[in-house]
């Protein structure tokens, strides 16, 4: 008879864990990563500082991002630290979840589809992490550049045409950066100067959408897969503008707004 062996977390590692047993010394927590195995988070590694209540800070059920401090894979034991996750660990590992939690769907949405064994998605699963990082990476790459992007992946026709089919109805994730220009120009043909240094932006690019909100002010905003690629866009742009308008004597100001990110399906 074979003992299957479980597999433990690594110290240093971030970790997605469910809250399972509130006490006054502190928590204990199954592990949503790996089969659910039991880890402790005592009241020290909890919040900084002297704490009286521990369901003030952790309660059952919920779902918490942690640091493994120590593993002891003789005994099983896993102790957990809440206070050393810093803020930006514990978003990246909830955008980490996000991702697996889409991938998983996706593959499933291929299986219904395409009528596929499990064996079959398993398979498709392992050609795709040999690739991507994730799954939900995959789809998207295949939704923006199609299923020519993963071609060394030798996929079956069937499974390709239908992953295809899926990727053609996802919603692109994008970001937006936008601002308030004053422009101003005293001149007499002031108004058509300043048209048509806008008029020669936009058409330059479409993804700069410029709307007018009342003299002085137009909002000038951009849409692109990131933020970088957005600023880089952004900069040039701005620069051209202002460089027409006070070529002709006019006044150019810019102000950010708040920049947002769209919905991703």
């Amino acid at each position: 008879m074979s003992t299957e062996i479980q597999e433990m977390p690594e110290q240093g590692e971030i970790v997605l864990a469910t809250i399972t047993k509130v006490m006054d010394h502190g928590a204990y927590v199954t592990l949503d990563e790996y089969n659910d195995i039991q880890g402790f988070l005592h009241i020290s590694e909890i919040a900084p500082g002297w704490i009286r209540s521990v369901s003030k800070f952790v309660k059952d059920g919920e779902k918490k991002v942690l640091l493994v401090k120590k593993v002891n894979s003789d005994r099983g034991d896993i102790d957990l630290s809440l206070k050393q996750v810093s803020k930006d660990q514990k978003k990246q590992k909830l955008k980490e979840v996000k991702k697996f939690e889409k991938g998983k769907t996706l593959l499933q949405n291929v299986k219904e589809k395409g009528n596929l064994s499990d064996e079959d998605i398993e398979k498709l699963e392992d050609m795709i992490y040999s690739k991507f990082d994730s799954v939900y990476d995959a789809f998207i790459e295949i939704a923006r550049n199609g299923i020519e992007s993963i071609k060394e992946l030798k996929l079956p026709k069937k499974t390709a045409t239908v992953i295809e089919e899926i990727c053609s109805k996802i919603k692109l994730p994008s970001v937006e950066i936008r601002g308030i220009m004053e422009i101003t120009n005293n001149k007499s043909d002031g108004v058509e100067i300043i048209k048509k240094a806008l008029l020669d932006a936009t058409k330059k690019d479409p993804t700069i959408d410029i709307t007018y909100l009342g003299a002085p002010k137009y909002r000038l905003s951009i849409t692109a897969e990131d933020f970088k690629s957005a600023e880089k866009t952004l900069k040039p742009i701005l620069v051209e503008i202002q460089d027409s308008i006070e070529k002709k004597k006019g006044s150019f100001k810019f102000t950010r707004e708040e920049s947002k990110k769209t919905r991703e399906n």
